[in-house]
């Protein structure tokens, strides 16, 4: 068994012996108004809300549309310079609050251990 899909997003199946490949369905893809509106599910699924807008249907390859490329991963979308830089400002913002809870408790020692 065989599954094609080209850069219009048509699939295709070839099964046992066959020649010739089968079209068997049609990719399409949703734009939206407003993609940030739209609410994260987990494991790369969102689902459409109020603030997102309805969903213009197209298919691959159509203008304002991108295209299909089968056997290829998307790149990932995220800054790794950016998220480290955000990490080590969360991490060294923990060890100040950190130092501060360490001293207020000591201070709170000091004051009870000369008030006996």
């Amino acid at each position: 068994t065989e599954v094609s899909i080209n850069r219009s997003g048509q699939v295709f199946v070839r099964v046992g012996n066959e020649t010739t490949l089968t079209e068997v369905g049609q990719l399409q893809i949703a734009n939206f108004v407003n993609e940030a509106g739209l609410k994260e599910l987990g494991d790369n699924l969102f689902q459409e809300t109020v603030a997102s807008g309805s969903p213009v249907i197209g298919a691959p390859n159509d203008p304002s549309y991108g295209y299909v490329q089968q056997g290829y991963l998307e790149g990932s979308n995220v800054d790794p310079v950016k998220e480290i830089t955000e990490l080590i400002s969360a991490q060294r913002a923990y060890e100040m609050n950190s130092k501060v809870i360490t001293t207020a408790d000591e201070m709170a020692a000091t004051v009870s251990k000369n008030m006996r």
